[in-house]
């Protein structure tokens, strides 16, 4: 395709402009010359039919009597058969024995291997004293013993054939001159008022205000735009809601971070009265301890869902070993757990166990798990008389390829009934004391999408006074051998 319009952009309006123009362009001079093909051959059918008129006329002239052949062209006849004042005529006889008889003893004959057909007119092109003539040429039978057919020959040159070729070339293709030019601003003013919609649409969306997120009409606009307009509404719509998501965010995370804030306001008020002892002065700057822990605890827990919630399907993956991984974080976290009086076991595969390895991202798998048991001691009543029991387990299917990733607790558990809520940023079960900012378990649940995993949520004793809380988290293994193979060697 040959671009008539350069641009730096792909213009809609100059691609579909192109694809009209450059084949009419292209098919131009392809039509001029088959109008002159055709123009040659209507030019020629009247001179043609009029050379075989001559030629039908001197076959009447050929005689023979029981000795010889004949052949008389009167000077009147001959005069006439001249008379012309574009082109010139030209005419030979040949005898029974290929002698010559009468008209140019030069004028070219027939192909030596063309069958003759007695009694038929044909016609040829070919050059007599180096100009092109028209031949018609017949064989005219003799009524002599061993006596070969007469050729009778008619010659014209070309002139008024071109002349009459130009005149209709000209007549036809002069017009075209005019209505070429006028076909392209044609089809410029109708392709400009096609796409005119798009130019209208366009407006209607660059006056849009920045805060209008509303659906545009999609019955304004024709048939062929309407997917693209349902395409934009469907943005639009997803934007709403993230925007909505983001600002709801915002104001429960502002909500959140304003109790901290204002107890660390209190009580560094309180610690600056005059007359505050040095016990009072402790307990404030301890309360001030917890209440800036708390603060930064939950800041922590924000930016870890943020960065989930930012990730995508393309987050970078790599082999990971569920169960190392699982350990790590349960070293990391046993102090605190001693702390509370949890007895924090590990019960499951081991690390050589087959199909403990999924495709994940380490950062984010160890964050996962953190949550997880950081919530399980944050929720288990625990005390030396009475410790409470953390068990963490990965299990491994290599058959089915799954590995699924437990915590449980000897805790009160969750009733049914606030199941779905837990999973809700910032939400937090009614009834209970425990220090959290009501964000682990929806970072749990954002990082378990992330991999394509499940989270499900049950007692671990069912029927008790402590039922506790069975967390399961259910990975769909998808690495692949090789991978499995070349993690195995690494190790």
């Amino acid at each position: 395709m040959v671009k008539l319009f350069q641009r730096e952009q792909n213009s809609l309006f100059g691609e579909i402009l192109d694809w009209m123009l450059t084949p009419l362009l292209l098919l131009w001079p392809v039509s001029l010359a088959l109008t002159w093909l055709v123009a040659q051959d209507i030019a020629g059918r009247p001179f043609d039919r009029g050379l075989e008129y001559n030629v039908q006329a001197l076959t009447q002239l050929v005689k023979n009597d029981q000795q010889r052949m004949h052949f008389h062209l009167p000077q009147p006849a001959r005069e006439i058969l001249r008379a012309d004042e574009a082109d010139l005529i030209y005419y030979q006889v040949v005898g029974t024995r290929g002698e010559f008889v009468s008209g140019e003893r030069d004028f070219p004959l027939p192909p030596e291997e063309e069958r003759p057909l007695l009694g038929e007119i044909r016609l040829r092109d070919d050059v007599m004293r180096g100009a092109d003539v028209r031949v018609a040429y017949t064989w005219v039978p003799v009524d002599l013993p061993d006596a070969k057919p007469v050729l009778v020959q008619v010659g014209e040159t070309r002139e008024k054939r071109s002349v009459l070729a130009t005149e209709i070339i000209k007549g036809v293709m002069l017009p075209q001159f005019v209505i070429l030019p006028l076909a392209v601003l044609l089809v410029w003013l109708a392709l400009a008022r096609g796409i005119k919609p798009l130019s209208l649409l366009e407006e209607r969306i660059r006056l849009r205000k920045p805060d209008d997120l509303s659906p545009l009409d999609d019955q304004a606009v024709p048939l062929e735009v309407t997917p693209l307009v349902a395409s934009i509404n469907d943005l639009l719509t997803r934007l709403k809601e993230s925007i909505a998501t983001q600002k709801r965010f915002l104001a429960d995370a502002a909500h959140q971070l304003k109790t901290p804030l204002a107890g660390l306001r209190m009580q560094a008020d309180l610690a600056q009265r005059q007359g505050a002892s040095a016990d009072e002065l402790k307990q404030s700057l301890k309360l001030i301890g917890r209440a800036s822990i708390r603060a930064t605890h939950t800041v922590n827990q924000l930016l870890s869902l943020a960065r989930a919630e930012s990730g995508s399907t393309n987050i970078a993956r790599a082999p990971c070993n569920l169960v190392e991984l699982t350990l790590d974080v349960m070293q990391d976290l046993i102090t605190l757990a001693l702390d509370k009086h949890i007895d924090l076991g590990y019960e499951g595969a081991d690390p050589e166990t087959p199909g403990v390895r999924i495709n994940g991202n380490a950062t984010m798998l160890r964050e996962l798990v953190r949550n997880l048991v950081d919530n399980a001691i944050n929720y288990t009543p625990s005390s030396e008389e009475h410790p409470g029991v953390i068990t963490v387990r990965v299990l491994a299917d290599r058959f089915s390829q799954v590995a699924v990733l437990q915590v449980e607790d000897s805790g009160p558990g969750i009733p049914e009934s606030e199941r779905e809520l837990v999973f809700q940023p910032f939400y937090r079960a009614l009834g209970t004391e425990a220090d959290g900012s009501g964000l682990g378990l929806p970072i749990v649940l954002e990082i378990a999408h992330q991999h394509g995993a499940t989270v499900a949520l049950e007692d671990a004793q069912p029927g008790k006074a402590m039922p506790g809380a069975r967390f399961s988290v259910r990975f769909s293994n998808t690495l692949p051998r090789a991978s499995k193979a070349i993690a195995n060697r690494t190790d």
